[in-house]
């Protein structure tokens, strides 16, 4: 005769189910055991509830850890579950009932109600039950906020806590099978009891001399042992011995945790979550939280009693989910456990251990305790290639005073977007010894123009002029002056240029030659074709193009993050956005364009300074009424004055076109806006424009005060 335990639900024993032992049946899991024979399993009706003589109970099957007897004479091998662990069997069907035992259906649905904690004197089938909720219990005002409903067949049961703190739900069938949410519900939502254990139950003992001395080794002495009441426990058939990590509450034990020779850790199930050393922290207003028992033993060691370890170790990485609420946080329950004792703590010293899943363990800590009040540990080198990896090995090879000063030197734990200039301090020393690289900036290539602008890395230049002024033609030749003299590579978005007269123009920059043999060439020697291979090389070498291939126009976003791709690929260290007037500018409807270019030119600055990568932007000045010839101010630029106020640096280019002022070649370069004095100063400089090359060059004379082509601006 064949006997199951059956668990001990929270309802009277003569509400459990009950079939006769003579007969071999199926449980109501995907887990089963076999018949003996090849008949198919009958089930029989629930007995009355006064036959209480013929249940037969056993104590529910379930490992018990560290334990050197058997849980039970039971065949193990014929109840294993997936995980391997004993499997505890639901006497219930699976297949239909008869008419004369569908009654039953509601008393099974109430004992599976029982297993995840809704316990229920009376309910109504087809109704919504007001209950509190087993969960949360109401709140602090006990409402009845728990809505369960039972369909009127007795087939299924779902459950909803409407308190917002809670939200536990869930649902169940009499018959699980692969279609009920009842596996699911237990998974996920099943209210533990807390167990309560003591020394005595769970056959704890006095360390032995071996163990002590093991703790000696590791430079941990008997005092401090005793004092955290670390002990042992026999387990196995061959008399191992654990330690034995005794967690407590006020002094009383909620939970142990052990480890063996093999470095193996298990912990007593069912017991609430905790910090290891709990109780040295009451009332303190520093604390330091380390990765494992041991480690807190070495804090002690070192001086340091308010110390506590968490109880489940470091996860594999950082989530990157947003923070549940408290109540669904499993793998931190311990921190809301231990919330009255973590509220009066000004300052959190996290020394998880140095190895990637310590750090992802401080991370997760500092995202609950807040960041304000956190501090990190570094740990220091263990030798040339390694770092000492927690406190307890600082303590067995450095010794006690020097974890005391590694925790004393304890470092701010960062908070994104707060710094300290100390953070700075290495590269305020290379800026100021000028190994950094451009700290005056690069040159343009003209002396007239080095006086009052120079290229920074990380800038943001606005070029603006009247039509046919140059602006375009100005730039590119200072890309191949900037390519020539230091190296630089360009990103270009010229939304006016087609490619091929973009290639000429460029071309013919670098080659100091026409591309055709035309007339605006005159007598000059055409490039040859070997020149025109060499030049395309360096085309492909020093150029990438930012280009919508269809009829759309590109939008800001769309032209920064190729621009990043070609940072990051290509080593690009400028980007032409020539002209802004030519973006496609998807305004929102409640957004006016004064706020709109400002948000824009901000996601241009904070792309040039992430990557330092130096922004040219062009934009068009709006219609000029009655212009005299004039050049334009930069607030003439048509769409808002924030183009002003938000860039670096602001240039007008301007070409003479009355020969009478003066060589109609002549181009002015008006510099107006310098936010960095270092790199220059508002004033104007004269160039002038070969018109068979496309070059720009520096002038004998100019209309300013000396013969390189400067005229400063004075204020």
């Amino acid at each position: 005769m064949l006997a199951f335990a059956i668990h001990k639900p929270h309802v009277n024993l003569n509400k459990k189910l009950a079939f006769l032992s003579s007969f071999h049946y199926y449980m109501g899991s995907k887990f089963l055991l076999k018949p003996t024979t090849s008949t198919i399993p009958t089930p029989l009706p629930l007995l009355p509830s006064s036959n209480k003589q013929q249940y037969r109970t056993f104590k529910r099957l379930s490992p018990v850890f560290c334990s050197s007897k058997p849980t039970s004479k039971f065949n193990r091998s014929l109840l294993t579950q997936t995980n391997g662990l004993p499997f505890s069997p639901l006497a219930a069907p699976v297949y239909g009932l008869d008419p004369e035992v569908k009654k039953s259906k509601l008393e099974i649905l109430r004992f599976k109600l029982a297993e995840v904690g809704i316990e229920l004197d009376h309910f109504a089938p087809g109704q919504y039950n007001a209950l509190t909720c087993p969960m949360c219990k109401g709140g602090g005002s006990k409402e009845k906020s728990f809505s369960l409903f039972i369909s009127a067949d007795g087939g299924n049961a779902s459950w909803n806590c409407f308190r917002a703190k809670c939200g536990w739900n869930g649902g169940t069938k009499p018959f699980a099978g692969s279609k009920s949410t009842y596996g699911t519900s237990l998974k996920l939502s099943k209210v533990k009891e807390i167990r309560e254990i003591t020394e005595q139950s769970l056959e704890l003992e006095p360390l032995c001399d071996e163990l002590v001395c093991y703790f000696k080794e590791r430079l941990i002495s008997a005092e401090t042992l005793a004092r955290n009441q670390v002990m042992q426990k026999g387990y196995g058939d061959r008399g191992q011995v654990a330690i034995a990590f005794t967690y407590r509450r006020n002094g009383v034990l909620v939970s142990c945790k052990y480890r063996d020779i093999n470095k193996r850790f298990w912990q007593e199930k069912d017991t609430k979550k905790v910090f290891y050393g709990l109780d040295d922290i009451k009332g303190a207003d520093e604390i330091i939280i380390v990765e494992g028992e041991m480690d807190k033993l070495a804090m002690e060691e070192a001086g340091f009693r308010n110390c506590v370890s968490v109880p489940d170790g470091a996860p594999p990485s950082v989530s990157p989910k947003e923070l549940p609420p408290n109540q669904e946080d499993t793998k931190y329950q311990y921190l809301w456990n231990c919330k009255e004792y973590l509220d009066k703590v000004s300052r959190i010293i996290l020394a998880t251990d140095g190895d990637p899943p310590g750090q992802a363990l401080a991370e997760e800590l500092a995202r609950r305790l807040g960041r304000e009040r956190c501090w990190r540990v570094k740990w220091p080198k263990k030798n040339t290639d390694e770092h000492f990896k927690d406190a307890n090995e600082v303590l067995m090879f450095s010794g006690p005073l020097a974890l005391r000063d590694i925790i004393e030197n304890a470092e701010l734990y960062p908070i994104r977007g707060l710094f300290q200039f100390s953070d700075y301090f290495p590269e305020i020393d290379a800026y100021y010894n000028r190994t950094l690289g451009y700290e005056f900036g690069a040159s343009t290539g003209w002396t007239a123009l080095n006086e009052i602008y120079n290229v920074m890395p990380g800038e943001l230049t606005l070029v603006t002029g009247v039509p046919n002024s140059g602006k375009s033609e100005w730039i590119d030749a200072l890309l191949c002056n900037l390519n020539e003299s230091v190296g630089w590579k360009f990103a270009l978005c010229s939304m006016e240029n087609n490619v091929r007269q973009h290639a000429r123009k460029l071309l013919e920059k670098h080659m100091k030659k026409p591309f055709f043999d035309a007339r605006y060439g005159e007598s000059a020697e055409r490039m040859s074709a070997e020149e025109l291979e060499e030049g395309k090389q360096w085309l492909s070498d020093t150029f990438y193009l930012i280009r919508c291939e269809d009829d759309a126009l590109p939008n800001i976003k769309w032209v920064l993050d190729l621009a990043r791709a070609a940072v990051l690929r290509h080593g690009v260290r400028g980007l032409v956005i020539d002209p802004y007037n030519e973006l496609d500018h998807q305004r929102p409807p409640n957004m006016t364009e004064t706020e709109y270019v400002s948000q824009m030119l901000t996601l241009i600055k904070r792309f040039a300074q992430h990557h330092a990568c130096h922004v040219w932007l062009v934009a068009h000045p709006r219609q000029l009424q009655n212009w005299t010839g004039q050049p334009p101010n930069l607030y003439d630029i048509s769409g808002s004055a924030h183009f002003v106020n938000k860039c670096d640096n602001g240039i007008v280019i301007h070409r003479n076109r009355n020969p009478n002022a003066g060589p109609i070649d002549q181009v002015q370069v008006l510099v107006r806006k310098v936010r960095n004095k270092v790199a220059g100063t508002i004033g104007d400089a004269f160039l002038s424009y070969n018109r068979v090359t496309g070059e720009f060059m520096n002038v004998d004379k100019s209309t300013g005060s000396d013969n390189q082509g400067f005229k400063p601006l004075r204020r």
